[in-house]
């Protein structure tokens, strides 16, 4: 193949995303008139099918979901949700309701068809603090190369830990988005994805395009894996000030080419500076994807008591 043919199908490649970015835009602006929850549940499958086409397949995507902790905390709805069912191979049913628990969810996603008041803002905030909410925990036991673990024991705390308190990504969809709106929802959310209109074409109709916006796309690859992987909200709050503290001393003397990547080298864009929005949302996402890789270890007895509890029963000490 030569260099000029290699080009060629690369353009068409690139190309082919832009038709796929306008194909998802105008089934996002599709209008059925007095058919809401139905819209809704059509534009909750278009963003599914956004995400299954740039996920690896290793991951689930549910729909219309909720997630649980095994300190007995409930998420709000979760639209769709990306989890990893090799590794945490339980889902609490109840009926056609499903319970994910948090340790096996890698990415939570909320689909609006528009965010343009305070009141819609404040109730998107309101759902993923539900989410932010949820604990997980190390009270789990495995097996290494050597020996069995026990990653509830509190001598484990003084060693570099690769997990020790995973947190979903967080990403916000929606058709339409005001700019005001943005601005409140840029410090609750991971991504923000809408659709944004840019004006009228030679036809008379109006155009649109897919828009992302990371606010921390400029962090570096440490402070991401920090904030997935070691996001400490359980309630060993001194413990893991100080195991925070000695990886802050640790991150210091890092590899430098780790401090100086960030997200933002994955934007793909063409000469005109123009984004190309789902092929850097494919590189961006999986990249966070990858900090997360396998979730931990599945925590049995933090559930089993969870459930002991709530049930009134007596819980098996150690």
């Amino acid at each position: 193949m030569t260099e000029q043919t290699m080009n060629q199908a690369i353009e068409k490649l690139a190309e082919n995303y832009n038709q796929l970015e306008q194909s998802l835009v105008n089934q996002l602006r599709l209008q059925v008139p007095n058919h809401q929850l139905t819209v809704g549940t059509y534009r909750e499958r278009v963003w599914k099918s956004l995400f299954e086409m740039i996920i690896p397949k290793k991951y689930c995507i549910e729909q219309s979901v909720f997630i649980i902790d095994s300190y007995g905390n409930i998420s709000r709805e979760v639209d769709l949700a990306v989890y990893d069912e090799m590794y945490t191979p339980y889902i609490f049913n109840y009926g056609e309701i499903k319970f994910i628990p948090i340790e096996a969810v890698a990415v939570v996603v909320q689909c609006k068809s528009g965010v343009n008041d305070t009141a819609t803002t404040e109730n998107v905030i309101e759902w993923v603090n539900t989410v932010k909410a949820l604990k997980t925990s190390m009270d789990s036991v495995t097996r290494n190369i050597t020996d069995l673990v026990d990653n509830y024991d509190r001598s484990l705390h003084s060693k570099i830990l690769t997990q020790t308190s995973t947190r979903p990504i967080t990403i916000l969809c929606a058709t339409e988005m005001g700019r005001s709106m943005r601005t409140k929802l840029l410090n609750e959310f991971d991504i923000l994805l809408f659709v944004e209109d840019i004006g009228t074409g030679k036809d008379g109709k109006k155009k649109a395009r897919l828009v992302k916006q990371i606010p921390g796309e400029e962090k570096n690859f440490i402070q991401w894996n920090d904030e997935l992987n070691h996001s400490m909200h359980s309630d060993r709050e001194k413990e893991e000030a100080e195991y925070m503290m000695g990886r802050k001393k640790d991150a210091l003397n890092s590899i430098e080419s780790l401090k100086r990547r960030n997200l933002t080298q994955l934007r793909v864009t063409n000469h005109q500076e123009e984004e190309k929005t789902i092929l850097s949302l494919t590189f961006q996402l999986n990249q966070l994807l990858m900090f997360l890789n396998n979730p931990m270890l599945f925590p049995h007895r933090a559930y089993a008591r969870m459930f002991t509890k709530n049930l009134g029963g007596k819980i098996q000490e150690d």
